[in-house]
């Protein structure tokens, strides 16, 4: 398959420039043709969330920030109170969830050790739903949730295959796009690697 002919062949039929790059232009347009509406623009996104929720925020990065207040936001408009619960982990914080149900007590939680997690970069993130103060690990609300997800653009973990991870959120970079989730996790290891922008 040549990827170069393909994406100019998308390029044309969407009406954007013509460059053989599936850039910010191309995606935009892709988003809007399949769901039929623009991206959202990130501008009018809800300026903050609840104290925990912007605690974890202020981990992600730069580009995901937005869409995890936006996702608060939409999810509160059909009337489920969620808030951001995990965002941001360490590689260390990574080996121990790795752990836990093997080597240490508790269920298995993750099947990603450091380095092998979205979270290791800053473009993922976890929700919970609440009903008031009280955490509700398993609501039909999740899934409500992951609809809206889906149409603001997140990946959401309750449409993967291997393991439905219902309250994980993650906003792929451009450059990743046509890359499978292992290549985008060499990719951004190697971008942190070489202090490179995960977004750039």
């Amino acid at each position: 398959m040549d990827l170069d002919r393909v994406v100019r062949e998308v390029q044309k039929k969407l009406g954007v420039e013509v460059d053989g790059k599936p850039g910010p232009q191309t995606w935009k347009a892709i988003y809007a043709s399949v769901i039929g509406k623009p991206v959202p623009d990130t501008k009018k996104f809800a300026a903050t969330a609840d104290p925990r929720s912007e605690k974890t925020i202020a981990g992600l990065q730069p580009e995901v920030a937005p869409y995890a207040r936006l996702l608060v936001a939409r999810a509160a408009d059909i009337g489920i109170q969620i808030k951001i619960i995990s965002g941001l982990r360490t590689y260390a914080e990574q080996d121990a969830l790795f752990a836990q149900g093997r080597t240490k007590p508790g269920p298995r939680v993750t099947n990603a050790k450091a380095g092998e997690s979205n979270h290791n970069f800053g473009i993922a993130f976890d929700i919970g739903v609440f009903d008031g103060a009280t955490y509700l690990p398993e609501s039909a609300a999740y899934d409500a949730v992951g609809a809206v997800g889906l149409e603001i653009g997140l990946d959401w973990g309750g449409n993967w295959t291997t393991i439905k991870d219902r309250p994980h959120y993650q906003l792929r970079p451009g450059w990743a796009a046509l890359m499978s989730e292992r290549e985008m996790l060499e990719g951004l290891r190697a971008r942190v690697r070489d202090s490179k922008p995960v977004f750039a």
